[in-house]
């Protein structure tokens, strides 16, 4: 059987201008105090790819324009809007003000493994999270203990290596599938 790789004219997907008007999910992602302005161009790629609402980036994070978020994100930090917040916990504070659930994924003592979060939470709570903030964390620190004490849920990506964590990008792009699929089974 031949596959031919499809060229990117084919793939049909939206202009800049055409995916601003297009509707999100109504999901955000914050950034507490990333470092590596490579990690914070590839989150605004995966945040493109799953159309989320918005990017923060608290803290120390870069912001654009900045010729290294640009070479990761090939052009998604101009699709996707973004802010940005001195403290995380300021960011974290005006969420749950506008009535967004906050899950910060990290390794904690009563974290709910990725792979359970849909069986986890029940029809009320799916309810409950029509809007989601996902925090990710420092590279060395991950999220902090002050924000992790904020959220309403603590997601942890299971793991079988001899690693204690994986890179932050990749951490969003797997976290950010995984909702994605969630919301388009329950839609």
């Amino acid at each position: 059987m031949h596959n031919r790789k499809l060229l990117n004219s084919e793939l049909g997907r939206p202009s800049i201008t055409e995916y601003k008007e297009l509707p999100k999910l109504p999901i955000v992602v914050v950034l507490d105090n990333i470092r590596s302005q490579f990690n914070i161009g590839a989150t605004f790629r995966s945040s493109d790819a799953f159309s989320v609402q918005s990017v923060l980036l608290c803290g120390i994070c870069a912001c654009p324009p900045s010729a290294e978020i640009h070479k990761s994100a090939l052009g998604a930090e101009l699709s996707v809007p973004w802010e940005y917040y001195n403290s995380t916990l300021d960011a974290i504070s005006k969420l749950k003000a506008d009535g967004y659930t906050i899950i910060s994924v990290e390794q904690a003592e009563r974290s709910i493994s990725l792979e359970h979060l849909g069986e986890k939470l029940n029809a009320s709570q799916r309810k409950e999270m029509e809007k989601i903030a996902l925090v990710f964390g420092n590279e060395v620190f991950g999220v902090s203990q002050e924000v992790v004490d904020m959220s309403d849920y603590v997601v942890e990506i299971p793991q079988a290596g001899t690693k204690h964590s994986i890179n932050v990008s990749v951490s969003v792009g797997v976290v950010l599938w995984e909702i994605f699929r969630l919301k388009r089974l329950n839609s």
